[in-house]
């Protein structure tokens, strides 16, 4: 009697492929040069920028070099404290005895030619910004008035709020007499709506002089320069003093370089004054720097001038 049972299936050919991976194994490949590595999904670095130095990358490796990214992040000082009597958001101001004022170079302005609205970077001795200086202005002002524009300009700080406020009136430029009309003036508020003081030309047939006034229109301190349009490829330095003549700062214009003076006019400027020196005289100060840069300093001839 046969048996119902079939005969029995032959097993499945044996698997000639390459073996495979052992479990501690387990990760993303490295794409070296002559080894093949492994690292868990744990350790790869979320962003890199970096290559290998032995073969080139595949499409989609993960590089294994964990490296940051560089970043160009602003890093604004550390809001002080708020003090009493001081003007809000001048608080930076009292814990400095050294400011740089970079004015930014404006890409359409280096290109075309026309004039646009200055801004400013105003940091302190380790590169920590504390304010940016943004003018306020309209292109018939700007194209027409030049250098003698009238302007208003805004400090903010940290948390984009406007701190200080400097404005100046439109005036000619003829000063070889002793002409009211002629001389410049700017108003300085701290805050928005509130008069600390002004920046004051005093006549001169042919060297920068100012007096730095209260809000009274006291003479409180001077400052005093050399004939700027006639100093070349070296700082400028402004001397400030007091009424007695005693020098306690100095407004130092930078030079740059002979390429960036002649293509832009950007100007550099570091401020020095005494640590202990009152809030509003610091203000005041940063303000005579920026009115200098307009007066000796932005007049220069541009690429479409010349």
């Amino acid at each position: 009697m046969e048996s119902d049972k079939s005969p029995p299936e032959p097993p499945p050919p044996a698997y000639s492929g390459p073996a495979p991976v052992p479990p501690n194994q387990q990760g993303f490949p490295l794409y070296s040069s002559n080894t093949t590595q492994y690292i868990s999904g744990s350790s790869i670095p979320a962003q890199s920028t970096t290559t290998f130095r032995g073969n080139p990358v595949a499409y989609g490796a993960i590089p294994y070099q964990n490296q940051p990214a560089v970043t160009s992040a602003i890093t604004w000082m550390p809001a002080p404290p708020i003090l009493p009597k001081c003007p809000p958001g001048l608080e930076y101001l009292t814990q400095v005895d050294r400011i740089s004022v970079q004015q930014q170079i404006e890409l359409l302005e280096l290109l075309s030619g026309l004039e646009t609205c200055n801004r400013y970077e105003v940091k302190n001795s380790v590169g920590q910004w504390m304010y940016l200086a943004v003018e306020e202005n309209d292109a018939y002002t700007l194209n027409c008035h030049k250098s003698l524009r009238s302007f208003i300009i805004k400090l903010f700080d940290g948390a984009n709020q406007p701190v200080m406020q400097l404005s100046r009136d439109c005036h000619c430029s003829i000063c070889c007499f002793p002409c009211i009309c002629c001389l410049q003036e700017l108003e300085v508020q701290a805050p928005l709506g509130t008069v600390i003081g002004y920046i004051k030309q005093n006549w001169h047939p042919c060297l920068p002089r100012f007096a730095i006034q209260n809000e009274a229109s006291e003479n409180v301190l001077k400052i005093a320069g050399p004939c700027a349009p006639c100093t070349c490829f070296q700082d400028i330095d402004f001397e400030v003093s007091t009424q007695d003549e005693k020098p306690i700062g100095r407004i130092s214009k930078q030079w740059t370089g002979y390429i960036r003076e002649m293509a832009t006019t950007a100007s550099n400027f570091e401020i020095l004054f005494p640590f202990d020196l009152d809030v509003k005289m610091k203000a005041l100060i940063l303000g005579a720097s920026i009115l200098l840069d307009y007066m000796y300093f932005e007049h220069k001839r541009r690429r479409s001038d010349r």
